[in-house]
């Protein structure tokens, strides 16, 4: 994570502390439009004005693998701002990044790669995006692992059942980067709209495997068991965030993307498993 000087520390420690950060409600939504550059910063942004808790409502809207971290910081949220009314929209980042282009009514998109984030940046939507988390891919099986799967080369073995994400789903993208990199071959039993989606064929024994994010199997628990992927192989993956310029509610859109950076909102994500941006 990049530092912060000292006086910008102690400005956007003060605003956290006023915000604490937020609840869960899970909501659908949209968007808006204009232009800017590609460039992702992984340095925070300005924080919000301190002193007072952040009230109104705010549609955070965010790639379905932040639906653990994201929802484990409604208590603190909900307990220090309590005229704040939260929703939260989960669901695959290029989805949202239709609706928000079609006018949904976002207040912060939270992207599980540059690529979706950078649609919006260029159309001129969103403020100027920091990266507030990494992770990984790993590969979900069935508890016990009975098709012996070990690398993602296994996947491509006859008898072995894949569901993967559809296309502009960040973590299908990074897959297939790595698979055709690397000449192996799957073919996917069917596509899905999100990570979760993805693991659910798997714990409901539709799938025998998918590849997802180290922290979505790792939020699965014993319904599936993981099998890793060398470091060698992983792709680089951030998670950027950035407040949607047609917002109403800015002052509490600004203290959730600080607190996402550094305050409850970074900490739910490392308790989740997330790694710190670099």
């Amino acid at each position: 994570m990049a530092r912060l000087t000292s006086n910008r520390r102690t400005a956007l420690a003060t605003a956290l502390a006023a915000f604490s950060v937020i609840v869960v409600a899970c909501g659908s939504s949209g968007s808006r439009q204009g232009m800017a550059s590609n460039v992702t910063s992984t340095t925070a942004p300005s924080a919000t004005s301190a002193g007072a808790t952040v009230t109104g409502g705010l549609d955070v809207f965010a790639a379905a693998s932040l639906t653990g971290a994201f929802s484990s910081a409604k208590t603190g949220l909900m307990r220090a701002n309590p005229e704040l009314d939260l929703t939260y929209n989960f669901a695959g980042s290029n989805a949202l990044v239709t609706q928000i282009q079609q006018g949904a009514p976002a207040d912060v998109f939270a992207s599980a790669d540059q690529t979706n984030m950078n649609k919006l940046v260029t159309a001129g939507l969103v403020e100027t995006p920091v990266t507030f988390a990494r992770n990984k891919l790993e590969i979900a099986v069935a508890p016990g692992n009975p098709k012996h799967i070990s690398s993602l080369a296994d996947l491509a073995h006859p008898g072995v059942s894949v569901v993967l994400e559809a296309e502009g789903v960040p973590a299908g993208d990074y897959t297939r980067s790595v698979l055709s990199s690397h000449h192996i071959t799957v073919s996917p039993m069917s596509l899905e709209t999100d990570v979760k989606a993805a693991l659910a064929k798997v714990t409901s024994g539709e799938a025998d495997a998918t590849v997802v994010y180290v922290t979505d199997v790792r939020a699965a628990g014993r319904s599936v068991a993981g099998v890793s992927i060398p470091d060698s192989l992983q792709p680089d993956i951030g998670y950027p965030i950035a407040v949607v310029k047609a917002t109403r509610n800015h002052r509490a859109a600004q203290a959730f993307v600080d607190s996402a950076v550094s305050g409850e909102v970074q900490e739910a994500l490392e308790a989740a498993g997330f790694l710190p941006p670099h």
